[in-house]
């Protein structure tokens, strides 16, 4: 039997509850919350990759740090490396998809810099190689998985973590604490 609205709706409350209760996930965000901050307070910037509609995750959180999130202020030096065509399927034709992103890691960061990387599994290769390259050039890293943390975590400074295996509900997650970061680091960075 497919699962109803009202089921659908209970799982996402579920998954927001067990985020809400646990005192480790928020730890975690006030730490990369934190260490953002320090970035942008430096002239650093923020990266973001993912895959899939993790990709439009990426996209959606550099239009909240670069335009506005809350108020209106100065915008907040954010990339989503998802979205030049370009740049993607000229890396993807010439060195693979598992080039993707850590070629642009290696063009465009600088140490000092934040990468946030999404991957629902914590094993997509091209995000795990992003990470690897980040830390060589002394980038900060942050990961976005799901309740198994995949092969990603050895590579995270921080790792954020839904705690589902649902792809939805870990999405859904995802946004949220996205949103979260967004609110917290514009009240810090502008707040009188």
């Amino acid at each position: 039997m497919p699962p109803s609205i009202a089921q659908s709706f209970a799982d996402a409350a579920r998954t927001y509850a067990e985020l809400a209760a646990d005192a480790s996930i928020q730890s975690s965000l006030e730490a990369v919350v934190e260490l953002v901050v320090q970035a942008l307070a430096k002239g650093n910037k923020l990266l973001f990759a993912g895959n899939g509609g993790s990709a439009a995750d990426c996209q959606h959180m550099a239009g909240e740090f670069v335009s506005r999130f809350m108020f209106d202020r100065n915008p907040l030096p954010a990339v989503a490396l998802t979205t030049d065509t370009s740049i993607l399927t000229a890396i993807a034709n010439d060195y693979g998809y598992e080039q993707a992103f850590s070629r642009q890691v290696q063009g465009l960061a600088k140490a000092g810099d934040v990468l946030l990387a999404y991957s629902t599994s914590g094993n997509s290769p091209n995000i795990v190689k992003a990470l690897q390259v980040a830390r060589e050039l002394e980038v900060a890293t942050v990961g976005l998985t799901g309740a198994s943390e995949g092969r990603m975590a050895p590579y995270c400074d921080q790792l954020l973590r839904v705690p589902s295996s649902c792809v939805p509900r870990i999405q859904e997650g995802h946004l949220l604490m996205g949103h979260t970061i967004c609110e917290m680091v514009e009240q810090r960075v502008f707040a009188p």
